[in-house]
């Protein structure tokens, strides 16, 4: 039976990384387990997409380090922190750094489920809504100067002949550049194109 995601647990504690092993792979996770955020961070260039469980107080690195680490390499990769009791200031600066949620101990098991649930759907809809800008970006990228001219005029509203007459060449020549950027870009409509340059952050308002 294929398994919900893969979740990697950070923790000094080997009894905490036992119990959250049976608890995650009963719930259909592929877990993996780690005892220091810098032996997960020598494997994680190879690792599959997956939910990051990590502990805040750990000797050596510690959650909050792990989580700059993170923050400085753009790692994609949802983190949900493990707090001790009373931990809240040290949990909402967790946050700040990019967690996405916490969790205080001891926690119900119920309750991590969820939050590991919603984190991998939230950061997978990032990831894919990313791709997608990156794809349309680099389709930005194919179309000649020119090409990139007519179609912010295109985007602003513009019509073919007053974009004919701001750059000075027939109305006949924009209508060619027009058929080109619409063929790179792959929108079937001037609505759509208008669409894919703000999602390709070509337009930004």
């Amino acid at each position: 039976m294929p398994h919900k995601g893969h979740v990697y647990v950070i923790d000094d504690d080997p009894a905490m990384r036992d119990s959250l092993e049976f608890l995650l792979d009963s719930a259909d996770y592929a877990v993996t387990l780690y005892e220091s955020a810098l032996t997960f961070l020598d494997s994680m260039p190879s690792l599959p997409f997956g939910c990051i469980v990590s502990d805040v107080r750990m000797p050596g690195m510690d959650g909050m380090d792990l989580l700059k680490q993170l923050k400085s390499e753009r790692a994609r990769l949802p983190v949900v922190m493990m707090t001790g009791h009373g931990d809240v200031p040290l949990a909402v600066e967790a946050m700040k750094l990019g967690a996405i949620d916490f969790i205080e101990k001891p926690f119900d098991d119920d309750r991590l489920i969820s939050m590991i649930d919603a984190a991998l759907q939230q950061a997978s809809e990032g990831a894919r809504n990313e791709a997608i800008a990156l794809d349309i970006a680099a389709r930005i990228q194919t179309l000649s100067p020119r090409e990139r001219q007519v179609m912010d005029g295109l985007v602003a509203g513009l019509s073919n002949k007053v974009i004919a007459r701001e750059f000075d060449i027939s109305p006949r020549t924009i209508e060619v550049y027009r058929a080109n950027v619409m063929t790179k870009m792959q929108a079937g409509s001037l609505s759509e194109l208008v669409r894919l340059a703000m999602r390709g952050g070509a337009l930004k308002d």
